[in-house]
C-alpha cells in the first residue's frame, strides 16, 4: 500500500514559484493500479521518486506498507521497485552482470539473484541478449533490462515511470498484460503522458498539473477531464 499525506516538495525556497508539488494526497491499495498522468513539468516525477526515498518532503509524510519513508528509509526503499522514465543503465556492463549487481544492492544472495534472473529473463525475453553488453541493445531491449531490475528483489509495491517508453506496439501490449498480472498482488502506481494507456491499464488515476492533484472520477472521460483542468489553471 502507498499513501501520499499532504506531501509538499520545495527547490527554491525564496522563489515565489519554489512549490513544485503542493499538498498532494492519495492512495493506492493492494491490487490497485494507479495513474498519475500530466503534461512535462507538473510534478509526477518529483511524486515517484519521493516515494522511493530519492526526495525527502518538505512538510507531509509518505508511508508504504505502514512504514514512513522519513523515520525508515531504507527499509521503505526494499519494499519498492522504481522503473525510471530515463534509465541510466552502466554501458559497459553485461545484462546478467547488472542484474546480478542489482540483486546485490537489495542483499539477495548469489542462488536467490539467479533464480530471480532467471525468472526474470523468461518474463521479459531477456535470454538472448543475456551476456550483452547493455551499451549494444535497443532502446526497447534496455526498457526492459531496467524493468527486470525493478523487480529483481521481487517487491511489494511498483513505481512505474512511463513504463512503455521504447517499446514497439507488440510489447507494448505484452508489457500491459504483464503489469495487469502483476497488478492482481502487488500495489502499483504508473506515470504516464498516454492517456488511453490509462483506461486499459489502470482502476483509478489522477492528473497532476502545475504541482497539484486531481482526481479522475470517470477514467472513460479522462480526456475531457484533462483538458477541462488543464485549461482552467491557464485562465
Amino acid at each position: 500500500m502507498i499513501e501520499v499525506k499532504d506531501f509538499c516538495k520545495q527547490y527554491k525556497p525564496h522563489s515565489k514559484n519554489s512549490f513544485c508539488v503542493k499538498n498532494v494526497s492519495f492512495k493506492v491499495e493492494k491490487g490497485e493500479i494507479a495513474a498519475l498522468v500530466g503534461p512535462n513539468g507538473s510534478g509526477k516525477t518529483t511524486v515517484l521518486k519521493a516515494i522511493c526515498g530519492f526526495h525527502y518532503p518538505l512538510s507531509g509524510s509518505i508511508i508504504i506498507d505502514q512504514t514512513d519513508i522519513t523515520q525508515e528509509p531504507q527499509k521503505a526503499m526494499e519494499l519498492c521497485g522504481y522503473l525510471p522514465e530515463i534509465s541510466s543503465l552502466p554501458p559497459e556492463l553485461k545484462v546478467y552482470d547488472f542484474l546480478l549487481y542489482a540483486a546485490a544492492c537489495h542483499n539477495l544472495n548469489k542462488t536467490e539473484a539467479q533464480k530471480r534472473i532467471e525468472k526474470l529473463s523468461k518474463d521479459f525475453s531477456l535470454s538472448e541478449f543475456l551476456h550483452n553488453k547493455i551499451k549494444n541493445l535497443s532502446k526497447g531491449q534496455q526498457q526492459r533490462v531496467s524493468f527486470a531490475q525493478a523487480l529483481i528483489h521481487n517487491p511489494p509495491n511498483l513505481i512505474l515511470d512511463e513504463p512503455v517508453s521504447g517499446l514497439d506496439p507488440a510489447q507494448i501490449l505484452t508489457l500491459r498484460k504483464y503489469i495487469k498480472m502483476l497488478g492482481e498482488q502487488k500495489t502499483i502506481l504508473v506515470s504516464t503522458h498516454i492517456l488511453s494507456e490509462v483506461n486499459q491499464l489502470c482502476s483509478k488515476a489522477y492528473i497532476m498539473h502545475q504541482g497539484e492533484l486531481h482526481q479522475v472520477k470517470n477514467l472513460n472521460n479522462i480526456e475531457n477531464e484533462f483538458i477541462r483542468i488543464t485549461q482552467e489553471a491557464q485562465k
